[in-house]
């Protein structure tokens, strides 16, 4: 994957939470938790996308 593929999925991603934290009414609690969710999955994606969680089945 490309560079520049993975700043543009960045980019989406970001614009999408931002999207959802700004417009769609929803308990703090509960916004907390989604914004930790999309963290750590784009986190996992970056690194089996570097090839560090290669040997791991995550997809």
């Amino acid at each position: 994957m490309s560079m520049i593929n993975l700043l543009i999925t960045l980019v989406v991603v970001g614009v999408l939470l931002w999207l959802v934290n700004a417009y769609i009414p929803m308990d703090a609690k509960i916004k907390s938790i989604l914004n930790i969710v999309v963290v750590i999955a784009v986190v996992l994606w970056l690194l089996q996308a570097f090839g560090i969680l290669s040997g791991v089945g995550l997809g």
